[in-house]
């Protein structure tokens, strides 16, 4: 991170540990909140994927955190990232953590980053099969760009931090989940209705979520048994999140535009992510 130009501040406490948690709750609202409200701070970005970050979500006031900032992660953190945009209207960033993907030679997607968090240039990008956007089902429509871990997503229905995923182009990844079980997350989604007034659908990398190799059945094939009645454009591929390499950076919060064709998708941004663009 500064090889890239930044001052990176952090809190010797996310050393912690409460069993499986970089510390209590409390510690890490506290150290959000301190992030949040520090002058000297423009973007926050996740350490690692925030297991535990929903035992924040009765805590924070989202109101006491100031002026919206740059807010980056994903797995976990999009209970955060989702709740951010619902409940304050901010924009968030479904990207590289420090831990996972800084540490990397090519744990970053530069160009994805430069253009949507720093926002270089117009702020504005195409996201294509260099990215690796798959067509599935064909068509085009414009939305807000919504979503995260699909894990994440599921685990909001029946609470009061409950996803909208209406008019969006919804965007879902996950890792290391078999085909059996995103089929009953997609289907879960479907029931509750989530899927009712979704515009489009991007699926990202999905890293090893694989059948056994004696079930003669693609990924593909599986998501498509319940997302292809709907009759929305649908892509699948695109690198952000629980990534193999070059984690591309999704803004959460913006308008965007699906083209889905035979052999080609594109996921474009309508809007910049950011309100002025990061100076040296």
């Amino acid at each position: 991170m500064r090889e890239m130009g930044y001052n990176p501040i952090y809190s010797d406490r996310i050393f912690d540990r409460d069993l499986y948690f970089a510390g209590s709750a409390e510690r890490r609202r506290l150290e959000l909140e301190e992030m949040f409200l520090r002058n000297d701070v423009e973007a926050v970005v996740a350490v690692r994927g925030g297991y535990g970050s929903n035992y924040l979500l009765e805590q924070l006031d989202v109101r006491k955190l100031g002026p919206a900032k740059i807010f980056v992660g994903y797995s976990d953190l999009t209970t955060l990232l989702t709740h951010f945009s619902d409940a304050a209207g901010w924009v968030t960033f479904h990207g590289p953590m420090v831990a996972k993907d800084f540490a990397k030679s090519d744990g970053i997607d530069v160009s994805s980053w430069q253009s949507i968090v720093e926002g270089r240039g117009n702020g504005l990008i195409n996201f294509n099969e260099a990215d690796g956007l798959k067509p599935l089902v064909p068509g085009s429509a414009e939305g807000i760009l919504y979503g995260g871990c699909l894990s994440m997503l599921v685990a909001s229905l029946g609470t009061p931090y409950d996803i909208r995923t209406a008019n969006t182009i919804l965007f879902m990844e996950d890792v290391a989940t078999k085909p059996y079980q995103i089929d009953r997350m997609l289907m879960h989604l479907k029931l509750a209705g989530k899927f009712d007034s979704v515009r489009g659908i991007v699926f990202g990398e999905m890293l090893d979520c694989i059948q056994a190799a004696n079930q003669g059945y693609t990924f593909e094939e599986v998501v498509m048994r319940v997302v292809d009645e709907l009759g929305v454009p649908t892509a699948f591929g695109l690198r952000s999140g629980h990534v193999s390499r070059r984690n591309v950076t999704l803004p959460i919060g913006i308008r965007a535009r699906l083209t889905v064709g035979d052999s080609k998708a594109t996921l474009e941004t309508l809007e910049p992510a950011v309100a002025e663009p990061v100076t040296d």
